[in-house]
């Protein structure tokens, strides 16, 4: 075989494929993206696959929406209105 010829573990095809989706959640790619480029019938598929691949987005996602909202970041008072964002 060429990989242990080369000296290398063989992988697979497939792994290729789940590094290739794994790299791109990890580089913030859209889950919807990742499920079309894989090619699942579902993105429940692909989140459920893949959902290892970021454990930290529950804190990301609250501190994004904390960026959002507080004071802290959005440079306002507490009695000057925050900005419309629609």
């Amino acid at each position: 075989m060429l990989a242990a010829r080369a000296g290398v573990r063989p992988i697979r095809f497939h792994d290729g494929r789940h590094t290739h989706a794994s790299l791109m959640l990890k580089q913030g790619v859209h889950p919807k993206i990742v499920q079309e480029r894989l090619g699942h019938a579902s993105i429940q598929i692909t989140l459920d696959t893949y959902s290892h691949v970021s454990p930290g987005l529950p804190e990301a996602a609250a501190a994004q929406f904390d960026k959002l909202v507080s004071p802290k970041y959005t440079n306002t008072s507490e009695n000057e209105p925050v900005e419309k964002l629609y």
